[in-house]
């Protein structure tokens, strides 16, 4: 049943001690022995899930308590699970790290405990002995209701210094699942954002992700591993799977209006950060959803209603952006007939005057520059403007990740009024426009993309 799908939950102490390369690469591994994989990341990590598509074929996808609510964990789980054999779930930062000042909520804790899934403990023992036994007991014994199944040392120096990890280990009772040497050349490279998207190193991340496998196998124990998965039991009662399916109060299309409207949404190296739910809930809307990639695309696709552009880093490739001079002016135009655009983090950068003097599309009377100091977290908002995605009143949870500044011109009202961890008005309301630095998951108020593909129906 699928409410019983075997899964893993792959942890740390602490962020750096090696998740993404076990996760990626137990992903890979059991991929080769012809399982089929469901991949999954805790948090709202855009970059990780990237490889975990490239280890498994399959779509890489989110699981945040904090954006989505703790009842969608498991329908989210299961829906991106449908059909597989086995789910390997890469945590976030150390195991009982979660949204600060809230608890566990969004920890991986958290979610190892809404999915009841078995935890792997990877622990960077580069620089310790007997003391991993200590540090594991503390992280088995914090919290009853996480069950630790096993660990995976990292860093491991030597044969006589695994062999002496081994031993500390055997009072905890906790089993050594793998042991991968220090030396090992598998790093992913990262930058001030962290890692470097998949779609930014074609072969380079094909390599990465393989060498991680062929790590993995050979340093962990793949069958207890295997064992491990399939110990956990259903999910909590009444769990079924989420579904992006059209409300039941979805209306019939008016002769007057176009049955699929054409979403164009920014793909391409420029804007990878988007969540797989989003494209699914504007096609069960009734959405045409057409990909493109600003990079290269020198318009966009014909017919185009609505515009979505997320996440991703175009700061770096702005001067590639800025050279798409007929695209810049077809998303100016398409934003001066009021038609819906709804725009993230990177996509208010694209839409500004200006980004760090390279020009963009003049959509919004703004500029953006790098700024000195990185803006992270987790935020509480609700809706202050009436928009093509939500309206006035609105509330959702969305989460800030940019070291980029944008001062605002005239013309534009607020998008959202944000309570934690300030009070502030941010993000630009202007005609059909939506632009905002928040990301936010749609699935957790799936009005949003009902509202967007009906402005794009009668826009």
């Amino acid at each position: 049943m699928t409410s019983s799908v075997p899964r893993l939950v792959i942890a740390a102490p602490s962020s750096g001690s090696g998740k993404t390369t076990v996760a990626t690469g137990l992903m890979a591994a059991f991929a080769a022995r012809g399982l089929a994989v469901s991949p999954h990341k805790v948090g709202p990590d855009y970059i990780d899930p990237g490889y975990h598509a490239l280890a498994t074929g399959r779509v890489g996808r989110n699981l945040d308590a904090y954006l989505c609510g703790a009842e969608l964990i498991a329908p989210l789980f299961l829906h991106g699970a449908a059909g597989c054999d086995l789910a390997v779930v890469e945590g976030v930062m150390g195991l009982y790290d979660g949204a600060s000042g809230e608890g566990e909520l969004a920890s991986t804790a958290h979610v190892a405990k809404l999915l009841r899934a078995p935890v792997v403990l990877v622990v960077d023992a580069s620089a310790q002995a007997r003391s991993v036994a200590a540090l594991v007991h503390g992280f088995v014994s914090w919290d009853p209701q996480v069950r630790v199944g096993g660990v995976i040392l990292n860093k491991v120096g030597s044969d006589r210094h695994e062999a002496v990890l081994r031993e500390a280990l055997q009072s905890t009772g906790v089993p050594v699942l793998g042991a991968l040497r220090r030396a090992a050349p598998v790093g992913v490279p990262s930058r001030h954002l962290g890692l470097v998207p998949v779609a930014e190193r074609g072969s380079q991340a094909v390599e990465a992700v393989d060498s991680m496998r062929v790590l993995v196998s050979q340093g962990c124990d793949l069958d207890a591993l295997e064992a491990l998965a399939r110990s956990a039991g259903p999910l909590p009662g009444g769990s079924a799977p989420w579904t992006p399916g059209p409300s039941p109060t979805h209306r019939p299309t008016r002769p007057t209006e176009k049955p699929s409207p054409r979403v164009a949404v920014a793909g391409g190296a420029a804007f990878t950060f988007s969540y797989a739910e989003h494209t699914e809930l504007l096609a069960a809307a009734g959405a045409e959803v057409v990909p493109f990639d600003p990079l290269r695309d020198e318009e966009l696709p014909e017919g185009t209603d609505g515009l979505v552009i997320g996440g991703g880093f175009p700061e770096v490739y702005a001067a590639e952006l800025s050279a798409n001079e007929p695209l810049r002016k077809s998303v100016a135009r398409l934003a001066e007939r009021g038609a819906p655009v709804a725009a993230e983090c990177a996509g208010l950068l694209y839409l500004c005057r200006e980004l760090d003097g390279t020009p963009m599309c003049g959509v919004l009377d703004a500029t953006a520059r790098m700024g000195e100091r990185l803006t992270l977290g987790y935020r509480d908002a609700v809706a202050v403007s009436d928009s093509a995605l939500a309206a006035a009143g609105t509330r959702m949870r969305g989460h800030e990740f940019h070291r980029t500044v944008v001062e605002p011109g005239a013309g534009a009202a607020p998008a959202w009024g944000t309570r934690a961890p300030t009070r502030r008005l941010e993000g630009f309301v202007q005609r059909g426009v939506h632009a905002s630095y928040l990301h936010t998951h749609w699935a957790s108020e799936p009005g949003v993309a009902r509202r967007f593909v009906e402005r794009c129906r009668t826009s």
